[in-house]
């Protein structure tokens, strides 16, 4: 049987919501770029992101030749409801 205090410690815990977004940096050095470029462009408007994981790397091509690297990147940050 739980003692009283560890049922207002139970009452004080908090379980914590995040909302995952995707995002595509991109860069004309290299995927880690467009990769950072993503996160720091998210991190302007979004608070307390803790999570990003590269979903897919592409590039764009033109003549045969390397345009532009892209990285798509699912965020996850806290969500206040």
């Amino acid at each position: 049987m739980a003692t009283k205090s560890a049922r207002a410690a139970a009452a004080r815990k908090v379980e914590s919501i995040y909302k995952i977004v995707e995002v595509v940096g991109t860069s004309t050095e290299s995927w880690e770029d467009a990769a950072r470029n993503a996160v720091k462009a998210a991190s302007s408007t979004l608070r307390d992101l803790r999570i990003a994981e590269v979903v897919k790397q592409d590039m764009t091509v033109k003549n045969g030749k390397i345009m532009s690297f892209r990285t798509r990147v699912l965020l996850s940050f806290k969500y206040d409801a």
